[in-house]
């Protein structure tokens, strides 16, 4: 699972607690703070906004999926 994020984006601070908070092992990506030099987010979204979330094969674009995509992850591994 890769986290692509900016330090300051308040959304992004909130997958980053949410991920911390359910104990999930991800790789955090700082991309940097000019969205048309976003080249690794464009890359795997097709768009320059933070946070992206990928996980194998689905890539999560909007804060609000992210967090129950989240929810949902750790359900299915803590019944694993």
């Amino acid at each position: 699972m890769t986290l692509y994020h900016t330090h300051w984006c308040p959304e992004c601070q909130i997958v980053r607690q949410k991920l911390e908070e359910l104990g999930v092992q991800y790789e955090s990506v700082i991309v940097p703070d000019s969205r048309p030099m976003r080249s690794q987010v464009y890359e795997v979204s097709h768009q320059y906004y933070v946070p992206v979330l990928t996980d194998g094969a689905t890539t999560l674009t909007e804060t609000r999926d992210i967090l129950t995509y989240l929810e949902t992850y750790r359900q299915k591994t803590a019944g694993a």
